[in-house]
């Protein structure tokens, strides 16, 4: 008899700690916080906490969005609109670093929708040389109008600061992509092959184009793995060279607003 009743007892205990471990382990703790419950526990998050939640996670983040962006210095005539869909991944933990401390997310956008706004064709006064060397006033065409076409940026560095807030993420990036539009763009001189004066200049850019670009941004979280999201970027275009021309558009300025959807 005693020696089953030791076992019972030991049996007993072992039971009484598993049932404690997977209390711990599986089983949300109910606190009081003011005049809210919350729920916590070893790999489960406070519900009132979604950036908490999306960092210790390191979260997967998708969604659509729409941007208006303008040019700047001589292109301040120039509009655009794009929108389209991107996807990203937290992929690294918090790194201590100070005002800096924060992590690192990768990810990528693809635009669909991609227009540009530019004046409409005209004739542009210039100052023109015959194969002779003599200067004369010309007007030569030059292009424009709205231009259409699509973009990818496969490359998205960015870094979510480290922060207090439950509802606030903000971040910077730095990006790059590649435009390809169903006319050669930024709109320049056209070709002029008058015979008698010869081929002054071949005005052809590029359907080609790239889009480095740096900004900043916030995710406002309305609730666990929802969110609104604001950006800010400065976007530089430019065909490197592959068009007979180059003159891009040396900066714009892009605002960028989507809704964005969190999971692990």
């Amino acid at each position: 008899m005693k020696r089953i009743e030791v076992f019972l007892v030991l049996l007993l205990l072992v039971g009484a700690m598993t049932a404690a471990a997977q209390t711990n382990g599986a089983l949300a703790v109910l606190q009081t916080v003011g005049q809210t419950t919350v729920i916590s526990g070893p790999g489960l998050h406070d519900i009132n906490d979604p950036v908490g939640e999306a960092r210790e996670t390191r979260s997967w983040e998708y969604g659509p969005f729409i941007n208006w962006g303008t040019g700047v210095g001589d292109r301040a005539n120039y509009k655009f609109l794009w929108g389209g869909f991107q996807l990203s991944k937290i992929i690294s933990p918090v790194v201590h670093a100070g005002i800096l401390s924060g992590q690192f997310e990768f990810g990528g956008e693809i635009m669909p929708l991609w227009q540009a706004y530019t004046p409409p064709p005209h004739l542009e006064e210039l100052t023109c040389e015959t194969p002779t060397g003599q200067f004369y006033s010309c007007d030569l065409p030059f292009g424009g109008g709205t231009f259409r076409g699509v973009s990818i940026e496969p490359v998205i560095f960015r870094w979510n600061f480290l922060t207090r807030s439950r509802r606030i993420q903000p971040w910077f990036q730095a990006a790059g992509g590649v435009i390809y539009t169903t006319h050669k763009f930024p709109p320049n001189l056209m070709s002029n092959n008058n015979p008698a004066l010869g081929p002054i200049i071949d005005g052809g850019t590029c359907v080609w184009n790239f889009s480095p670009q740096g900004g900043i941004g916030v995710h406002y979280f309305l609730k666990s793995k929802r969110s609104i999201d604001l950006g800010v970027n400065a976007v530089h275009i430019s065909s490197a060279s592959l068009g007979d021309r180059n003159p891009g558009v040396n900066a714009s300025i892009q605002i960028q607003a989507g809704y964005t959807f969190w999971t692990r």
